[in-house]
C-alpha cells in the first residue's frame, strides 16, 4: 500500500522558484544581453572541459557494460516483485527520458550533419550522407542513455539495497558522503536540480508547442497563433496534471503504454506507405556504421581540423543530456523497484537506444529519401530556418497525410506529457524529505510543480523572452552536474564494494 506523505521542504520550494523568476526576469528585461553572456559562458565551457564530458560518458558506458556482466549485476533491487510488465517499465523509462523534442530531431538532425558533417568528413559528398543517419543514431544511443543510468543506478542502490531515505540527489550525496542534506551544499545540489527541470522543460515546451501548431494549423487550414499555442499548452498541462495525480501506475504507465504502442504503429505505416526497402536498408547501413565508428565518435574533438562539430554537437548533447539525467534518473529508480542491477542497465541503455535508433532509422531515412529523390529539399529548407515547413512538407508526400499529421500531434503532446508528468514526480519527491520506499509525495504536491512547469513557458511566451537562453542557462549547470555525477558513482561503487565483501565473508563462514 503507498502512503501519501503531506511535507514539504517550503525553503526550497521557496528559494528554487525565487531562482526561476529572476532568471525569467533578466530574460525579459535583458534580453540581447542575457543571450549574448550565456552564448559566451557555453563556448568557454564546451572547449574548457569538453574532454571532461567526452571521457565521462564513455568510461561511464565502460563502467555500465562491467557492472552488468559482474557479480554485482545480480543485486536485486527491494525484496517484492517488480510492480510493472517489462514494457511497460521499458515504456515509461522512455516516455520520461525523452519529450516531443525527439520527433522534431528525427525529422531533420541528420539534415545538419549534411552541411556541417563530424569526423572530418567533406559537406555534401555520399560519405556526409551515408554518415548522417549514424551521427544521429549516436547521439540518441547508447552513451546518451548511459547518462540516465549513471543517475539511475546510484539512486536505486541507496534506495533499495541501502534502504536510505531520500529520493533526491541530495539525500544520495549525503548518504554516501557524510554531507549535510539539509547544509548549503545539499541545498545548493537541489536548487540546481529543480533549476535544470525547469530550464530544460521549458525549452521542450516552448519549441515543441509551436510545431504541433503549426502542423495542426497545416491540418485544419488555419493560420496558427499565440491563442492555439495557449490552448496546447493547457490542454498538454491538464493531461499530465491529470496523470501525476492519480499517480505512477494508473497514469502514466497507461498513457507511456499507449503512446509507445502509437509511436510503433506510426514507424511501422510510414515503412508501409513509405519508401519501405530504402527505410530498412539505411536502418541496417547506419547501425553497422554507428557501431564501427562508436569509440572514434565517443572521443572525438577535432583538435586538428577545429571544424567546432564536436562542441557544436556532441558535447553539447551529452550536456543537454545531463541536465536531463537528474530527474530521469530519479524516476528510473522510482519505478525500477524488484529489478536486478543487471536488468536496470541493460534496459536503460540497450532498450532505450533500440527504440531510438528505430523511431530515428524510420523517420530520418523517410526524410533523408525525400532529399535524394528531390521530393522535398530539406537541406534548402533548413539554411532558410524553414524546419517546421520541412516536416510538414515530407508527411504531405505519404498518403493519407492528414492522418499522419494528427498523429505526429498525439505522439508529440504524449511525450510532453509524460515526461512532464515524471519531472513533477521528481522535483516533488526532491521537496518531500525523509521520503521512504512505499512513500509517495503528496498528489496536491506533485500537482503544484505541474501548475509550475506550465506557467513558466506560458510566461516566457507571452514576454516575448528568447527560450534559447534558459535552455543554454540550463545546460551550463550541467558540468556542475558532472561533478556531482562522479560523486554519486563513486559513492554506489564504495557501497557495492563493501557489501560484496560483507557478502563473501558471509559466505565463508557458512
Amino acid at each position: 500500500m503507498i502512503i501519501m506523505d503531506k511535507r514539504i521542504d517550503k525553503l526550497l520550494i521557496s528559494v528554487s522558484v525565487s531562482v526561476v523568476l529572476l532568471v525569467v526576469g533578466l530574460l525579459y528585461s535583458f534580453p540581447e544581453r542575457s543571450q549574448a553572456v550565456a552564448n559566451r559562458i557555453f563556448g568557454a565551457m564546451t572547449n574548457i572541459f569538453g574532454s571532461v564530458t567526452l571521457l565521462f560518458t564513455f568510461l561511464g558506458f565502460l563502467l555500465l557494460v562491467g557492472v552488468a556482466v559482474s557479480k554485482y549485476g545480480k543485486i536485486r533491487l527491494g525484496d517484492e516483485d517488480p510492480q510493472y510488465s517489462t514494457f511497460k517499465w521499458v515504456a515509461m523509462m522512455i516516455s520520461c527520458g525523452l519529450g516531443s523534442a525527439t520527433v522534431y530531431w528525427a525529422f531533420i538532425e541528420w539534415a545538419y550533419y549534411i552541411g556541417t558533417p563530424g569526423l572530418g568528413i567533406e559537406a555534401g559528398t555520399q560519405r556526409a550522407f551515408e554518415m548522417a543517419l549514424p551521427y544521429n543514431m549516436f547521439h540518441w544511443g547508447f552513451s546518451a542513455w548511459t547518462l540516465y543510468a549513471l543517475v539511475g543506478l546510484p539512486m536505486c542502490y541507496h534506495f533499495y539495497v541501502r534502504k536510505n531515505q531520500g529520493l533526491s540527489l541530495s539525500a544520495m550525496i549525503s548518504a554516501s558522503t557524510g554531507i549535510k542534506q539539509n547544509g548549503f551544499i545539499g541545498r545548493l545540489v537541489d536548487v540546481m536540480f529543480i533549476f535544470i527541470c525547469f530550464g530544460g522543460l521549458s525549452i521542450t515546451l516552448g519549441v515543441s508547442v509551436p510545431l504541433v501548431s503549426r502542423v495542426l494549423s497545416s491540418v485544419i487550414g488555419i493560420e496558427p497563433s499565440f491563442a492555439m499555442n495557449v490552448v496546447l499548452i493547457l490542454v498538454i498541462s491538464v493531461v499530465y496534471s491529470l496523470s501525476s495525480y492519480i499517480g505512477i501506475q494508473k497514469g502514466m504507465s497507461r498513457i507511456s503504454n499507449w503512446n509507445t504502442k502509437l509511436a510503433i504503429v506510426f514507424c511501422i505505416f510510414i515503412i508501409i506507405l513509405g519508401p519501405g526497402m530504402f527505410i530498412i536498408n539505411n536502418i541496417v547501413n547506419s547501425l553497422g556504421l554507428m557501431l564501427q565508428n562508436f569509440v572514434q565518435m565517443s572521443l572525438y574533438t577535432d583538435s586538428i581540423g577545429q571544424s567546432g562539430f564536436p562542441q557544436s554537437w556532441t558535447i553539447f548533447y551529452w550536456l543537454y543530456w545531463i541536465t536531463y539525467a537528474p530527474f530521469t534518473g530519479i524516476f528510473i529508480a522510482k519505478v525500477s523497484k524488484g529489478r536486478t542491477l543487471r536488468s536496470v542497465i541493460v534496459n536503460t541503455i540497450v532498450s532505450g537506444s533500440i527504440g531510438c535508433f528505430f523511431f530515428f532509422g524510420v523517420i530520418s531515412s523517410l526524410s533523408m529519401e525525400r532529399q535524394l529523390s528531390g521530393a522535398v529539399d530539406m537541406v534548402g529548407m533548413l539554411a532558410n530556418g524553414q524546419d517546421t515547413l520541412a516536416i510538414i512538407e515530407v508527411m504531405n508526400t505519404l498518403p493519407f497525410s492528414e492522418i499522419f499529421m494528427i498523429v505526429f500531434c498525439i505522439v508529440s503532446v504524449l511525450f510532453l506529457s509524460t515526461t512532464l508528468d515524471g519531472a513533477a514526480f521528481t522535483m516533488a519527491s526532491t521537496a518531500t524529505p525523509g521520503l521512504k520506499e512505499n512513500e509517495e509525495p503528496h498528489p496536491m504536491h506533485r500537482l503544484f510543480w505541474c501548475i509550475a512547469l506550465a506557467l513558466v513557458p506560458l510566461t516566457m511566451i507571452f514576454i516575448g523572452a528568447n527560450l534559447n537562453t534558459i535552455k543554454t542557462a540550463a545546460i551550463l549547470t550541467g558540468v556542475p552536474i558532472i561533478f556531482i555525477m562522479i560523486v554519486m558513482v563513486k559513492g554506489w561503487m564504495g557501497w557495492m564494494t563493501e557489501d560484496g565483501k560483507a557478502e563473501d565473508k558471509k559466505e565463508a563462514t557458512i
